[in-house]
């Protein structure tokens, strides 16, 4: 769980790296991944030239270009990571460089969402299968270090079989009727992928769901029935204060639940027996019962409390870079992974609310 992290510098063996994308969130929270992973950044692309050239600078690129078919011709590299915006009809352009990568042999990191539709995941899936490089998607939720850690304990015996899971996330959408334009729902495309890959990483597919929506905010409450028999509600809470933590998990297993809260505060309550009611002079219970409780340090200057460790960044970035090093497809942040939550975000789209839809059979 603590692993001990390499610097960039230490690493005897490093990938031959491209970057598509010159903009503000690669800058704070991708590019600085690099510093501890086994990445040669070797040239930057972006429609900007002179963002490109500085950004090369910057972060110790030998080149830069405006064009992504040039560079990945040119450099030759192992691995290509893009992070881009959308078309202006919405589709996500990311779709499209990911597929002109493969078809030039190069494994791709993308940042979500990975593509607009089914269809599109589908579309990147036969070409990573055809090519034989792999695709992932920076689904951070996945490694936040408060999100592994309850995974693993919902995966123990002193757990239980998950039952019941509700995720709190501030997202809304237009009304119905507009959902069809793709770029009326562009912030949707952008943040489902956030909670829909916990879903699917905490209780695997979904098998049926129907949402309520409103009109004052665009929120919504979402009821899941998974193929493994439990079942779920995502809030997706539009109109929350700004001020507010954004997010909240809870999983209940058989006797115990797990609450993750802010993406950095884990509560483990394990199996204990509620005291005698009318009766206890005490809420404490046994200490081999109590909670466990967990919550960082940010007085030190380590590396767990920056935000691309707790969020997930750089453990995201090691994995892709593992895979690639050892030729061993990726096991979190895959196309499977992207394909379920593109299967939630087509029934938001096209599902009127109030209505059952199935999602997997």
């Amino acid at each position: 769980m603590n692993e001990r992290i390499q610097y960039n510098f230490e690493y005897e063996r490093k990938l031959r790296i491209c970057f598509i994308g010159a903009g503000g969130h690669s800058y704070r929270n991708v590019y600085p991944t690099f510093q501890y992973a086994p990445v040669d950044l070797v040239a930057i692309c972006d429609r900007n030239g002179e963002r490109a050239a500085e950004y090369a600078r910057q972060f110790g690129a030998k080149a830069h270009y405006t064009d992504h078919i040039e560079m990945l011709e040119k450099e030759k590299p192992d691995a290509v990571f893009i992070v881009t915006a959308y078309h202006p009809d919405g589709r996500v352009q990311a779709t499209d460089l990911a597929l002109d990568a493969l078809k030039l042999g190069v494994h791709v990191w993308m940042e979500k969402p990975t593509a607009a539709c089914c269809e599109e995941v589908r579309q990147l899936m036969a070409a990573s299968e055809s090519s034989g490089r792999f695709v992932m998607t920076g689904l951070k939720k996945l490694f936040f270090p408060a999100i592994v850690k309850a995974r693993d304990i919902i995966s123990s015996p002193e757990f239980g079989r998950p039952s019941q899971i509700y995720i709190r996330y501030p997202q809304g959408m237009p009304p119905f009727e507009e959902r069809a334009q793709l770029n009326r729902v562009t912030s949707l495309v952008d943040h489902i992928f956030h909670p829909g890959a916990i879903l699917h990483y905490m209780m695997g597919k979904v098998g049926q769901m129907s949402y309520e929506w409103e009109p004052f905010n665009g929120g919504s409450i979402s009821s899941f029935r998974f193929l493994s028999g439990a079942v779920g509600t995502l809030h997706m809470a539009a109109g929350a204060s700004g001020s507010s933590p954004l997010e909240r998990l809870e999983i209940i297993g058989e006797g115990a639940n797990v609450i993750v809260e802010n993406g950095v505060k884990l509560t483990y309550y394990r199996r204990a027996a509620r005291p005698a009611y009318g009766r206890s002079a005490s809420f404490l219970v046994a200490d081999e019962e109590a909670p466990l409780y967990w919550e960082p340090e940010f007085s030190l200057g380590q590396l767990y409390n920056k935000n691309i460790f707790y969020l997930g960044y750089v453990p995201e970035v090691l994995h892709f870079c593992e895979s690639v090093l050892t030729g061993q497809p990726p096991q979190k942040g895959t196309l499977d992974d992207s394909l379920e939550i593109a299967k939630l975000l087509e029934v938001y789209r096209g599902t009127p609310a109030g209505t059952y839809a199935v999602v997997n059979e």
